[in-house]
């Protein structure tokens, strides 16, 4: 049996994504920037895919900018308003995605911006009074906070921050990788001037995303060489990759409801067989809370032994794909930024398990027994 519960890193594509994209791998193969009709086609379905987006999150479609995925929106997005809007001053969370972690790192290293970290408290929420200190200290501030971590699952109360960076005039930049196409972004309620997303997280295709960036806080263009993408980033779009996102998020939205419910059954399921097959076992962050944690994430905590370097290889040797944290570095030899923000001193094991609408209750049982058996302590 092989299963796999690592939805965080990727997803399966969905076969109804995969009928929408072939046409543009096999048929409509013409340059969406040429005049002629080859190109118009191609041009009119790319449009016709930023249009379906921007209905979804209730927005102008001059507000979505396709991108190679989150990685890069988030770089795009955190770079290109520190240069536009002449930000001095960034606060984010220690525990963010390396794709801004880094980011932010790097633009104070050259002298751009101080950064500040907001606390956190010990569940690993965002302390919202730090925040409103922070922003009351250095006003006119980019903010970048992901809207859920990627290991614990946290989510952030996107709308209060929003409320908080509007009052002090910050630049409000949110990763909402996880939670795009899992839970719906109405735009026309949220104050946030920019978000991302990549497609491979909700049953799209890899290689493909997007950001969104509010009409009154246009960034300056990212990439040149070209007037793609409102003149924002420059390069052949990637057309079949971005008629597959629109797809799979359409799809999202249309079963959402249904999905949502039955992948937090799954997730249920597996905290109350871990609690009674595993002894000791804990959960990182506020990844059991339901209502306060991604629907798609369960981070476990297993006691401390010689074996939890191994922890991973052993699932995998029976048939079980997980991570250990961030699947974006996974195979690297350093441990998680993540937990080792939240838990410096602690050396139990660590597997993040995440669900999609593909796993089924088998599954579940039989990650909960595999690890039982590999963490269970000899007498």
């Amino acid at each position: 049996m092989r299963v796999y519960l690592d939805n965080a890193a990727t997803t399966p594509l969905d076969p109804e994504v995969f009928e929408a994209m072939k046409p543009f791998l096999l048929e409509d193969f013409g340059n969406p920037s040429s005049t002629h009709a080859h190109g118009r086609k191609v041009r009119a379905a790319i449009e016709s895919s930023r249009k379906k987006v921007a209905e979804l999150l209730q927005c102008t479609p001059g507000e979505i900018i396709f991108t190679s995925g989150g990685t890069e929106a988030d770089n795009a997005l955190i770079v290109s308003s520190i240069h536009t809007y002449g930000l001095k001053h960034a606060i984010t969370s220690p525990i963010e995605h390396h794709a801004v972690k880094h980011t932010l790192e790097i633009m104070e290293k050259e002298g751009h911006i101080q950064l500040h970290h907001v606390h956190l408290d010990e569940k690993g929420h965002v302390d919202l009074n730090h925040l409103e200190q922070l922003l009351k200290e250095n006003p006119k501030a980019l903010i970048s906070l992901m809207h859920a971590n990627n290991e614990i699952g946290n989510l952030l109360d996107i709308k209060r921050v929003g409320e908080l960076s509007r009052t002090y005039n910050a630049f409000f930049q949110s990763d909402t990788v996880q939670t795009m196409g899992h839970y719906r972004h109405n735009m026309k309620e949220l104050y946030v001037c920019g978000m991302t997303a990549g497609a491979h997280k909700f049953h799209g295709p890899k290689g493909v995303g997007f950001m969104y960036i509010q009409k009154d806080h246009k960034i300056a263009q990212f990439i040149h060489g070209g007037a793609q993408e409102r003149n924002m980033r420059g390069g052949t779009e990637n057309v079949y990759g971005i008629i597959g996102l629109a797809k799979a998020l359409e799809i999202a939205y249309r079963d959402m409801d249904a999905h949502a419910n039955y992948i937090r059954g799954l997730k249920s399921r597996m905290i109350d067989k871990l609690r009674d097959q595993l002894p000791g076992v804990s959960f990182h962050g506020d990844s059991a809370n339901l209502d306060r944690s991604l629907y798609t994430v369960l981070n476990v905590s297993v006691p401390e032994s010689e074996e939890n370097d191994m922890l991973l290889f052993n699932l995998d040797l029976q048939g079980i794909s997980a991570s250990g944290g961030s699947a974006c570095s996974s195979g690297a030899s350093t441990g998680s930024h993540v937990l080792g923000a939240l838990y410096p001193q602690s050396k139990r094991g660590a597997v993040r398990f995440s669900f999609s609408k593909y796993n089924k209750p088998e599954d579940i049982d039989f990650a909960v027994t595999k690890l039982a058996e590999i963490c269970r302590v000899p007498v």
